[in-house]
């Protein structure tokens, strides 16, 4: 596989790479072998000619008038996101949110283990629950760095928020996922995604007003 200049894609582009990769896989489970960019761009409400323009940064993916190997895009994004890699992640927040990521623990992608959760609430810490050991934010250091864990997963509420990730954050873990909408403050060199749930929700009641007949991108 080449070995792709990751530093030249822009964010942007960086950015809409899980979502191609995600739609290819469901085409290729489906039996797709082949697409053109206005059909993904059919799938996932990227503009076709975005679609190009993302592509090229990575070179010739495509032949004119023939479209895109779906195996050969899975394998180029998949190598260039590191999809292929290991990652060990912990959850932070027990609730009842953070038990329903633990019990899809990412079975799409075996790369992607959840490792370890953790909590404040002193009546589960200590206990096993739903397959899952319950650790206090307290180890939260030391347990991280003896698991290897690459990326936290927050589920704490917006109030508490950033006590939990200040926590995450010395660690040394600079991949977050934020699952509390509103923003927190964290060194230039964390990555930080949000998902604000109340906007996904808003955003599919949008596209199901408007947009009856296009297929909505699915990027989860």
């Amino acid at each position: 596989m080449k070995d792709y200049n990751k530093k030249k894609i822009p964010r942007a582009t960086a950015k809409r790479l899980p979502l191609y990769l995600r739609n290819l896989t469901i085409l290729d489970t489906k039996g797709v072998a082949r697409i053109k960019s206005k059909e993904l761009s059919d799938i996932t409400q990227v503009p076709s000619a975005t679609i190009r323009r993302d592509f090229s940064y990575l070179g010739e993916l495509g032949r004119s008038g023939y479209g895109y190997d779906v195996a050969f895009l899975i394998e180029v994004f998949s190598h260039i996101l590191d999809s292929n890699e290991e990652s060990r992640i912990a959850i932070v927040g027990f609730g009842n949110l953070g038990k329903a990521l633990a019990n899809n623990n990412f079975r799409r992608n075996e790369n992607l283990i959840i490792s370890c959760v953790f909590d404040t609430n002193p009546e589960i810490i200590g206990k096993t629950i739903a397959g899952f050991y319950v650790y206090s934010m307290a180890d939260f250091k030391q347990i991280a760095q003896e698991k290897n864990i690459r990326i936290a997963i927050s589920t704490v509420p917006s109030e508490h928020a950033q006590e939990a990730i200040d926590i995450v954050v010395d660690s040394g873990i600079t991949a977050i996922l934020n699952f509390a909408p509103d923003r927190v403050e964290v060194p230039d060199n964390i990555s930080m995604r949000y998902i604000d749930l109340t906007t996904e929700l808003l955003t599919l009641l949008f596209f199901d007003h408007n947009y009856k007949k296009t297929p909505l991108a699915v990027t989860s």
